[in-house]
């Protein structure tokens, strides 16, 4: 972490990520910057696999699938590896989803994310680990400000033990 404004060689190296695309994955927290590397080719194989499971069910459900979008504000936001919206704003920062998804990658931060997707009044989440070959389900809890752990998706119709059948798990 650095604290003020960044040196012109932090700024240079940001810019450059920026023009070659490797900040797909980077975010804001708070207002502070965490650099994401792409991640590990299963990570891919994963995602595949779950737009090809999830996207019919999150269609009967009314939702529209994407893949990395910002959720938050200029200065806060995360990047899940895929989210179900109600609807689908023109912005580049979108305040909200229905579900969103985090494929865990060595070192990431994807647990670390999930009271900030409680406080942006996402609705469930789903966090997939192919180290481990676990899903796990969160909703939002009844106080709205914390992810609370569940066995399935009220939105999908689906079980964490289906999504990693499906994974092949």
């Amino acid at each position: 972490m650095l604290v003020g404004d960044p040196p012109q060689v932090v700024q240079a190296w940001l810019r450059r990520r920026h023009a070659l695309g490797q900040d797909l994955f980077d975010e804001v927290w708070e207002g502070d910057y965490h650099v994401a590397p792409a991640p590990h080719p299963r990570h891919g194989v994963v995602d595949q696999l779950l737009a090809e499971l999830l996207g019919p069910l999150a269609r009967r459900a009314g939702l529209t699938g994407s893949g990395p979008l910002n959720i938050g504000e200029p200065d806060d936001y995360r990047v899940p590896d895929r989210a179900y919206l109600r609807d689908v704003p023109d912005a580049t920062f979108v305040p909200t989803a229905a579900v969103v998804v985090e494929i865990v990658s060595p070192g990431d931060e994807s647990y670390a994310k999930l009271a900030f997707y409680a406080a942006r009044q996402v609705d469930e989440v789903l966090v997939v680990d192919p180290s481990q070959g676990r899903a796990r389900w969160y909703r939002r809890g009844a106080s709205g400000s914390a992810m609370e752990p569940t066995d399935r998706s009220a939105l999908l119709a689906l079980t964490a033990a289906q999504v990693e059948a499906a994974l092949g798990h």
